[in-house]
């Protein structure tokens, strides 16, 4: 496949060798043509989102007709994008406020919608304060890169499967690390005997995003007060979905008054866009004064602001979306294990269906997509290790028990016709 910019008609002539000799073009080509030769150049289907028929959807094909599709790999886990509270709020908004923030924080200053949606954040987490970001991957790397930058001497250890905007915040922090290997305590307290008196900042997920598996939080946190360590938890894959009030895995667990900065979104179980950090107020106005990724960004939108607001305020109240969440996820992995295949086990809504071939992976998307409407994005290397490849099915409450059996069939059909495998529960590694 072969992409065309939009601006193509006016400036048709392609990158090309400059006085220097040096064929710039051609390092781009050919730097694409890797991914291409490893089978893991990415496609992204043309998909339009319906408002009120989540999770249908219209799919655009190459040849500019459009066929009605089931996604099955939203990672707007609750259908909160299509919740009427939440729409409203967002137009209401916009008719009040405008489409644009007008600037950065320091420049434009705040507006109400985001200093109230970052109350409500704070009041989620039972933390002091909270601060928002354009995205969650901009709150992970910015946070972690300032907190760990402004603490003298500190060592990060950071757990093996850690997400890449996680990495990327610990590499930014230019402090030493330590990976210790995933959810292993034993490994984990090695490292922090080692590690002395020195400041130790301990970075680690509550859900993790392509395995399903849970980190053991309180025992983390037995580790942090052991040996005088702050804690920073990722909850992107939980906020919304987990303990009673929707604040992620560590209220469910009792133990999120135990951490010292819990990392959030608001685009996955929140149904919106934007990330967040909550914590004391000293160390949110820290990053507030120092973060790069904070200071000379635009800020969210009002009207965003306003809409994932009403999201976290409504699943506060409302058990509804939750309890039917984890059903559905029930019920799908019931169903694919009963046809005999690959499904990982995991204790969370996230339901992964092993292949171990990027090609066939691929292969098998296009399949579901082509011949029975069901949309699931392939994940391949390096979202994953290679050999891991799968596909990442996420149920939501609006998938019904027809739409769980006909995903069923077409993923045993489609294994069949691909001739991969169909070898019952399955094994794999976590992401990256």
């Amino acid at each position: 496949m072969h992409l065309r910019l939009a601006s193509d008609a006016h400036h048709s002539a392609p990158i090309t060798q400059g006085k220097s000799g040096h064929d710039y073009g051609g390092f781009f080509r050919e730097a694409v043509s890797r991914l291409h030769g490893e089978r893991r150049y990415r496609v992204f289907a043309d998909i339009e989102r319906v408002a009120g028929r989540f999770p249908q959807a219209n799919w655009r094909r190459p040849d500019g007709s459009t066929r009605e599709i089931t996604v099955w790999c939203s990672n707007d886990y609750l259908g909160m994008g299509q919740h009427p509270e939440v729409v409203g709020a967002m137009t209401e908004t916009a008719r009040r406020c405008g489409v644009g923030a007008g600037g950065t924080r320091n420049i434009a200053g705040n507006t109400s919608p985001l200093v109230d949606l970052e109350r409500e954040l704070a009041d989620l987490h039972g933390k002091e304060a909270g601060l928002v970001f354009t995205s969650g991957y901009v709150s992970n790397q910015a946070g972690i890169s300032t907190i760990a930058k402004l603490i003298p001497n500190c060592l990060i250890l950071s757990d093996a499967f850690n997400h890449n905007s996680m990495i990327e915040g610990v590499r930014h922090s230019g402090c030493e690390k330590r990976i210790f290997r995933h959810n292993d305590l034993a490994h984990l307290e090695e490292l922090l005997v080692e590690a002395g008196d020195r400041p130790k900042l301990i970075v680690f997920e509550s859900v993790y995003s392509m395995d399903g598996d849970v980190a053991p939080i309180g025992k983390i946190c037995d580790l942090a007060d052991r040996y005088g360590a702050m804690t920073y938890l990722d909850e992107v894959h939980a906020v919304g979905l987990y303990g009673e009030r929707g604040a992620g895995i560590a209220e469910r667990d009792g133990v999120m008054h135990r951490i010292d900065v819990i990392e959030g979104t608001l685009a996955k179980g929140f149904g919106c866009v934007g990330g967040y950090i909550t914590g004391s107020a000293a160390v949110l106005d820290a990053v507030r004064s120092f973060a790069a990724g904070f200071i000379f960004t635009t800020a969210l939108p009002p009207a965003v602001a306003a809409a994932a607001r009403a999201s976290v305020r409504y699943l506060k109240r409302s058990k509804v979306e939750r309890e039917a969440h984890q059903r559905q996820a029930t019920q799908t992995k019931a169903a694919l294990e009963a046809a005999g295949l690959p499904v990982l086990h995991t204790e969370t809504h996230i339901v992964p269906v092993m292949v171990g071939d990027a090609e066939l992976c691929k292969a098998a998307a296009d399949h579901l997509l082509e011949c029975h409407g069901i949309y699931i994005q392939p994940i391949n290397y390096p979202t994953v290790p290679r050999g891991t490849e799968r596909l990442r099915i996420t149920p939501s409450p609006f998938h019904d028990a027809a739409q769980i059996e006909r995903l069923t069939a077409a993923l045993a059909k489609t294994w069949d016709a691909l001739g991969i495998p169909r070898t019952g529960s399955a094994f794999g590694v976590a992401a990256e």
